[in-house]
This record gives C-alpha cells, sequence and structure tokens, in this order.
C-alpha cells in the first residue's frame, strides 16, 4: 500500500499511529486496531503540534499506553537520528516493538493506593501492578540537566498544601470544619493559594538540625506527583453549567502531575439541583473512563479530610526512601519523558509548578488563533488545522482579505481549502462567515 503523504502538524505521531494499526490489523487484534483507528481520527482533527505522546493525553481515546507508547517511539527516532540519520533525515517506519501483547491502548492507567486506603473504597478496582501508571521514580535515567538542588532521604517532610479558597469564604463553619479535622488527625498542612488543583503536597526540607522544618518562606519545596480537585455536587453542577468542569480537567491534564485526583463530596445528595442526577453521576463516570482520572467519592467533609490523611501518610511512606531532585519546567514537558533510575525521583518546583499552572498564562499567537477559529459554530480541528496550515496568524488573514479587489472576493477566499482526509472544500458558507467575522467593521449584522 502506497504511503500517504505527511499532513497535518503532527506527521510523525500519525504516521507511527498508522504502522500500529495496520501491524494489529495484521495480527487479528481488532480491539487494538479499532482503538488506533479512533486515536488517529482525533489526532487527525487537531490543530496544533503535540511534542510529546504526554502531550496528546488531552485528546480523546488517547489512553496512558498509545502516550507512552509514543514517547518511547519518539525516543528511538531521535537516537537514531542523532547516531545515524543526519538533520531532517526521512521518517523511520518500523513499528514500536514490545506492545504486541496490549489489548486496549486506550486503557487508562490510574492510581491504585496501599491496602491501608482500603477504608475508603475507591470507585474504580485496583488495576494490576503492571498496569500502574509510571511516576517519576520508576523509569530509567536518561542523563538530564543537573538539578538546582536535591532533598535526601530524612532531609524533607511530606506536607499537604490546601488552596486558601477550601477554607475561606462561603460557608464559613463548614470550611473551618475542613481545618479543624486536619489538625485533630495532627495532619502537616499549609494554607496558600493554588493555581490548579484543591489541594496537592509537596516535599519540603528539614532545618539545619533535622528537627523542625524551615519556614515556608525560606524552606526549599518540591512537589509530589499527586494533586486533588475537590467538588461537592452543587459545585460540581455549577461547573458543568458555566463551563468550568472541562476547563478545569484539562488545567488538571496540562499541570505536570501525573495522578490527578477527582474528589466528589456528597455524592449521594444530587436531588433539587439545575441538572438531572443522572447527568452529573455520567459526569462523574466519564472523568475516570474517559479522561482517566482518580475518582474518589466522599459522604461529607469528614470523609474527605479523613482521605486527605490517609493519602498524606501514604505519600510520606512512598517517598521517604528516595531521592528528591528538583527538575524545570523545561524538562518536564521536553520530548523526552522524565525518567530517572529506581530510588531517585525528579519533581517540580512549588514556584515553578504553581507559576506553570497561572489561568492566563502567555500562548502563542498560532494557539490564540487556532483556538479562535474553533468558537465559530461548524469550524472543526481539522478545518481549523486546513485554515492554519495557510494563514499562521490573524495578520496574515487579514493581508489576504486586503488584496481582495471586493467584498464577494472576500466571502469566497477561503471556500477552495483543502480539510481532511478525504481533502474537501471548507465550502462557501464558512468562508463567508469567517469573511464576515474578520472583515466586517464594528458589530456583526
Amino acid at each position: 500500500m502506497p504511503k500517504l503523504p505527511q499532513e497535518g502538524p503532527n506527521p510523525l505521531f500519525t504516521r507511527w499511529l498508522e504502522e500500529w494499526r495496520d501491524q494489529a490489523e495484521e495480527n487479528g487484534r481488532l480491539k487494538s486496531q479499532r482503538a488506533y483507528e479512533r486515536a488517529l481520527s482525533s489526532l487527525r482533527k487537531y490543530p496544533l503540534p503535540l511534542r510529546s505522546g504526554r502531550e496528546a493525553r488531552i485528546l480523546m481515546y488517547f489512553g496512558e499506553k498509545i502516550c507512552r507508547q509514543l514517547d518511547e517511539q519518539l525516543e528511538r527516532h531521535r537516537s537514531s537520528q542523532d547516531d545515524t540519520a543526519p538533520a531532517g533525515g526521512p521518517i523511520p517506519m518500523s513499528p514500536c516493538k514490545g506492545h504486541e501483547d496490549i489489548d486496549d491502548p486506550t486503557y487508562s492507567d490510574r492510581l491504585v493506593l496501599p491496602p491501608a486506603l482500603s477504608s475508603l473504597e475507591p470507585v474504580q478496582p485496583q488495576e494490576q501492578p503492571s498496569k500502574v501508571r509510571k511516576s517519576s521514580c520508576e523509569r530509567p535515567n536518561l542523563g538530564l540537566s543537573k538539578p538546582q538542588f536535591v532533598l535526601r532521604p530524612g532531609g524533607f517532610d511530606v506536607i499537604l498544601c490546601v488552596d486558601f479558597i477550601e477554607t475561606t469564604g462561603g460557608p464559613t463553619s463548614r470550611k473551618q470544619e475542613l481545618v479543624r479535622e486536619l489538625q485533630g488527625h495532627n495532619v502537616p498542612f499549609s494554607i496558600r493559594k493554588l493555581h490548579v488543583g484543591d489541594f496537592l503536597w509537596v516535599a519540603r526540607e528539614r532545618g539545619p538540625h533535622g528537627a523542625e522544618l524551615l519556614p515556608p518562606t525560606t524552606a526549599r519545596e518540591l512537589v509530589l506527583d499527586y494533586v486533588v480537585e475537590r467538588k461537592r455536587m452543587p459545585d460540581l453542577c455549577s461547573s458543568i453549567i458555566d463551563g468550568r468542569f472541562r476547563e478545569q480537567k484539562f488545567r488538571l491534564r496540562q499541570c505536570g502531575l501525573s495522578h490527578p485526583i477527582y474528589l466528589v463530596e456528597d455524592a449521594n445528595s444530587a436531588q433539587h439541583l439545575s441538572l438531572p442526577e443522572k447527568t452529573l453521576q455520567q459526569a462523574i463516570i466519564n472523568t475516570q473512563v474517559i479522561d482517566g482520572f482518580f475518582v474518589k467519592r466522599t459522604r461529607d467533609i469528614r470523609e474527605s479530610a479523613a482521605y486527605l490523611t490517609i493519602m498524606t501518610r501514604h505519600l510520606t511512606r512512598q517517598y521517604r526512601d528516595k531521592m528528591l531532585l528538583s527538575c524545570t519546567k523545561q524538562e518536564l514537558e521536553d520530548e523526552r519523558p522524565l525518567q530517572p533510575r529506581a530510588g531517585i525521583c525528579r519533581l517540580l518546583t512549588f514556584a515553578e509548578f504553581n507559576e506553570g499552572a497561572v489561568k492566563n498564562k502567555a500562548q502563542t499567537v498560532y494557539e490564540v488563533f487556532a483556538r479562535q477559529l474553533m468558537q465559530v459554530s461548524g469550524l472543526s480541528g481539522e478545518k481549523a488545522a486546513a485554515i492554519l496550515e495557510k494563514y499562521k496568524t490573524p495578520a496574515s488573514l487579514m493581508e489576504a482579505y486586503a488584496a481582495c479587489p471586493d467584498g464577494e472576493s472576500q466571502e469566497y477566499l477561503l471556500s477552495t481549502i483543502k480539510c481532511g482526509q478525504l481533502q474537501r472544500n471548507l465550502g462557501p458558507s464558512l468562508s463567508k462567515m469567517l469573511a464576515q467575522l474578520y472583515c466586517t467593521p464594528g458589530p456583526l449584522p
């Protein structure tokens, strides 16, 4: 079968997914073939370049297995280029090996808690150890840059960080109850502003003599690989209505921590809300099954505090014998995944993590233009990608409109742009709509 020409912003990932799909078809693994086909369809609709398999996690049908395959294949590709292939050499055709036995590559790994957490059962069953998501503590070293600082075993304490919104505003008595419960369980915690999530854990270095914690303003801190978003049922309902629900999940996936946890409080009190109970329960299930989050349901704030207490103790045991190395956001988002050797974890500093999670951080003109185009009704991701391929910025599109001799030419300027795998025209309707959007002075008619 002749190979299709490379198209779209992610030709490498498209090529590899096609190869894995074809290999699954040859081996009779129909479930895997369908999984790869769905992932391909989702990738072709995404108009922006992806720098790693980890970034592809935001797309539909991209589970942890497929993302890990892409990262491993990407690393092999770079190694071969560095060793043998000239810059700009051909894309390798060999499929990623070692994944022939994966039945469903969209399988989404989730957090598996130790037996100590069995008193508060999660909603999904525990996966086999071989399928647990690999954290930055379990991967081999790839020779990353020298860390800014190191926290050695016995030289740090695990601290629960609580977003200040969880303790102020709203019903004061209810929010202060969380503080009282944590204090009653002797949980070391710190209240501060978190730009993503409601709870997370940091490893904070101890004082010079190891007996007391340094003040938060002077102590060096590294963020552990877990973050919790807490939602009461009324909060969940309002976030779905105003659109925050999807946006918050997207930001949790992008924050750089591998284990997002969705804590649903008052899970059985969904009556008398603006949305039907069935809709809310479906949203929770989608968060678990489709988005790959670990979902924990609790009955009230006391049970939520108990869960946070158990998690704090669990993470203290998990990290106490490990050496923690600081890394930068660039290393975390680099094309190769972070893979330190056993017993060593590379983690973000709290300052860099929180700064990178700012909601309204700067974006490139290309990214803003892509998101702007996709707000137009009827303009899908693949259509936006086709426009972006020809006009990278709004300024270049406006220049093309300015070069048109009359208004009719402006309306038909984009109508013949080829879109999607079938290379169909964008069409006169969308072309006219975009011309009106970008060429009409003042409000639209």
